[in-house]
């Protein structure tokens, strides 16, 4: 299990476009700029800091933590992250706090740490314990023993919006920028170090980001921001919106039901010693850091934020809402759990419409005629079979209303029913077609198909018909029904449009009611997709305007 844990890792589901490169030998400035950077996907590049200073000065196994305190001195404060949920350090402020420590009294205990290490490192040796090592064997996660931790986490090595907040300054005479990053405007460089194994949560970061590993080695899972309804960012207005709400060593699965699959979408990298992993702007990512792991990252503005033009915001705002929601509203059509073949191969004996089905008597017996009962015989038994379904749910529901007539309480009920059905569906994230029994049945229908059931209807049941419409039809079988009824117009002419819709609404006492429940029912659709992209994408919910 430890193995699985440590070995990288591609998710079944990531796109392959979206897996991260790698590179043997560092690209250019010019390749980077031109091939990589653009493409806004991961790249790993092996051994490119080789040779620098900082590797041969900074490594705690050969003296590197005396090096580091005569180069910093005894006198220099930085700011640390101190956790108390042990070695996980979570990006929102209840989790964790920054507090000042002098560098050389963290250097003073991590040099503590290192000696347990070797001494407990000697004692396997002499138990007759030992393997070829590895960066990551070297130092060897250990648990540290207090519940707090503390980690430097972004201490700024050079920030040019704020040059006194550069407390590590003089490290930068040990940094060699990478060949590929050449011309680059930094933001910021960065100093993180790690006393003891730990863990950072799930979180992306505002610009482009190159974390090079200096000494020790980091485990680094990434999703791309497309999995974001896996990973439940926090609310866009919370203090801590870039990072996600799910633990990382105890999810709670039954309140973030998606993060299930969040596995799925992800790539992990394993970083040793003069490693470096471009993770693009947006890009979520959760770091493991083994014992005395050293790393910088250099962080720089992307195009894509430098390019949107301010003024241009709420454009570009209600575009991307449009595209979220339309692609969200596209996948129903890939949610159908069988196909129009399989409702074929499942289709019983339609003997049992004439004789032994009950919706069907009840309307047969009353009012089919031998020329209605033809066009009932020109459907194929799959759409016959989803006829059938469709007058089963209208018969069902007269009953229940004729029910419900005999219960006054019922009412009060229902409305608690459908508060907590409310509660339940921003709970459990379980699909809009799962619960509208009339899209799941006229989904596998073809068009055509769905045409001549239509049309049987108006001519054999227009009651049932003008009831499935007006009362039973859902938001997403609106949806579904009228993409058919779209997908119907293109492999027809139009005078056989003009004369379908004519025929269809026929069947209805007030044709405008008929248009309108179809459309007030889009809309509604529209909308329930709409708050389900602010949850998964903003974590924000909104209730429809009156």
């Amino acid at each position: 299990m430890q193995a699985e844990k440590d070995a990288e890792f591609v998710g079944a589901a990531l796109d392959a476009g979206l897996r991260a490169a790698r590179f043997s030998l560092p690209p250019s400035s010019e390749e980077f700029a031109a091939s990589i950077e653009p493409k806004n996907v991961p790249a790993v590049f092996r051994g490119v800091l080789k040779g620098s200073a900082a590797l041969s000065r900074w490594d705690p196994l050969y003296g590197g933590l005396d090096y580091l305190l005569e180069k910093v001195g005894p006198d220099v404060a930085v700011e640390a992250m101190m956790s108390n949920t042990g070695h996980v350090f979570y990006g929102d402020l209840r989790s964790h706090e920054r507090v000042s420590i002098l560098f050389s009294t963290f250097m003073q205990s991590c040099k503590s740490h290192l000696g347990h290490l070797n001494a407990a490192s000697d004692s396997s040796k002499d138990k007759g314990i030992g393997k070829e090592s590895t960066c990551s064997d070297k130092m060897c996660p250990a648990r540290s023993e207090n519940s707090e931790q503390l980690y430097l986490a972004q201490v700024s090595i050079l920030n040019t919006e704020n040059k006194d907040r550069s407390s590590l300054e003089v490290l930068k005479e040990d940094i060699q920028e990478p060949i590929f990053l050449k011309g680059k405007s930094f933001s910021s460089i960065n100093f993180w170090m790690s006393r003891a194994h730990m863990r950072s949560s799930t979180h992306y970061d505002p610009h482009h980001n190159l974390l090079c590993v200096m000494a020790g080695c980091k485990k680094v899972t990434l999703w791309s921001p497309s999995a974001s309804p896996f990973l439940y960012p926090m609310p866009v207005y919370g203090e801590a919106s870039n990072h996600s709400c799910v633990s990382i060593e105890e999810p709670d699965y039954s309140s973030y039901t998606r993060a299930k699959y969040m596995k799925e979408y992800s790539e992990r990298v394993i970083l040793n010693c003069g490693d470096a992993l471009f993770i693009p702007e947006g890009w979520y990512h959760q770091v493991d850091s083994d014992d005395l792991t050293i790393a910088i990252n250099f962080w720089w503005k992307s195009r894509i934020m430098t390019e949107m033009l301010e003024h241009m915001d709420g454009y570009y705002l209600r575009r991307i809402m449009r595209r979220l929601v339309d692609t969200e509203m596209n996948k129903i059509t890939q949610m159908s759990s069988f196909s129009h073949s399989e409702r074929n191969n499942d289709f019983q004996s339609t003997d049992g419409l004439s004789g032994g089905s009950q919706p069907f008597n009840k309307v047969t017996n009353s009012d089919t005629s031998d020329k209605k009962g033809a066009a009932l015989q020109s459907l194929k038994p799959c759409t016959l079979q989803a006829l059938y379904e469709l007058m089963s749910l209208v018969h069902n529901s007269v009953e229940a209303v004729d029910q419900n007539d005999r219960a006054e309480s019922a009412s009060q009920d229902t409305s608690v029913c459908q508060n907590n059905e409310r509660k339940k569906t921003a709970a459990d994230d379980s699909s809009l077609l799962e619960k509208d029994p009339v899209a799941k049945i006229i989904l596998p229908v073809e068009p055509l198909e769905l045409r001549s059931m239509l049309l049987a209807m108006v001519h054999t049941f227009p009651r049932t018909l003008e009831g499935l419409v007006l009362n039973i039809l859902g938001p997403t079988g609106a949806e579904i029904l009228t993409r058919k009824f779209d997908e119907m117009d293109q492999g027809s002419t139009p005078e056989e449009q003009a004369e379908f819709y004519k025929i269809f609404y026929s069947a209805f006492g007030d044709q405008y009611a008929a248009m309108d429940a179809l459309l007030n029912r889009k809309e509604l659709y529209s909308f329930k997709v709409f708050q389900s992209v602010l949850d998964q994408y903003l974590r924000v919910r909104v209730d429809r305007p009156s």
